[in-house]
């Protein structure tokens, strides 16, 4: 297995994903919570790293996204930024931080830019949320847009199965998708829609389209960073791919450690001042 390394140090900005996809290299974005992780994430040449209300699930072990606070999103975000020198950091607005109230969202979206200095953030939606993208991008905040399986929609949705197979649902989501880019979104996430419908998106589009259970032919790739080093274990969707078994690999270290604890090897006399 080859290691990437990237060519360009600089710091990764919404006008190089432009010219990213313009030239056909494919974007590579990653989730992060924590200054140790996003430096891990950082460093491995990653282009950008979603500060993601996926905390919500796998550091503070809600059952959705909903439950997550703005200040907790700030918080996160805060300690993911101090650790990146090369990535594009994005933060979820998490729900009801900007759904229904444009200003709400905009005082949402400050908050988070001038707390975190994050570069730009990321929000569930369509034509529902036109006004508070219009609000936030009016304020010079650069705005990621989301549609798809949408999280934070989950308890509308039901389950979280695929979206987009029926062909209104597809149909409104080209129109959403075209809208976020017309409104001045710089990039936009598509989750968990069918691999063709993605396709013909990211071939409209100008803008970059990341994937995620959305097949190979769009812009670039995004999964959780706990799903895909196996921390998050026991969840294995279709879309993921398992890079390491790094649960199995902590547990055996903690066990380890128990066992030379109770044996009263740990720490020997090298260890000990």
């Amino acid at each position: 297995m080859s290691t990437y390394q990237p060519e360009d140090s600089r710091k990764v900005t919404t006008h190089r994903l432009l010219e990213m996809k313009g030239r056909g290299e494919k974007i590579a974005m990653l989730t992060a919570y924590d200054y140790t992780m996003a430096k891990l994430v950082d460093s491995a040449g990653m282009d950008v790293i979603l500060v993601g209300d996926s905390a919500s699930n796998v550091m503070a072990g809600n059952t959705t996204t909903l439950p997550i606070t703005l200040d907790q999103m700030i918080y996160h975000g805060k300690s993911v930024v101090k650790a990146v020198q090369r990535a594009l950091v994005v933060v979820d607005l998490p729900f009801g931080s900007y759904q229904g109230n444009p200003m709400l969202a905009l005082d949402s979206a400050i908050k988070v830019m001038k707390i975190t200095h994050a570069d730009a953030i990321k929000v569930e939606g369509g034509c529902e949320i036109q006004e508070s993208v219009e609000r936030i991008l009016s304020a010079g905040i650069p705005v990621m847009g989301h549609l798809g399986l949408t999280p934070q929609s989950i308890n509308k949705f039901g389950s979280y199965n695929v979206r987009a197979r029926e062909e209104e649902e597809a149909n409104k989501l080209v129109r959403d998708a075209h809208l976020l880019e017309e409104l001045g979104c710089f990039a936009i996430v598509l989750e968990k829609i069918p691999a063709t419908l993605a396709e013909r998106v990211a071939k409209e589009l100008t803008i970059p389209v990341i994937g995620i259970g959305a097949g190979g032919a769009v812009d670039g790739q995004v999964l959780v960073l706990h799903d895909m080093v196996g921390l998050n274990e026991g969840f294995r969707p279709r879309f993921l791919r398992l890079y390491a078994e790094l649960g199995e690999v902590m547990r055996r270290a903690f066990t380890q450690y128990i066992s030379d604890v109770k044996a009263h090897d740990f720490p020997n006399l090298d260890e000990q001042y």
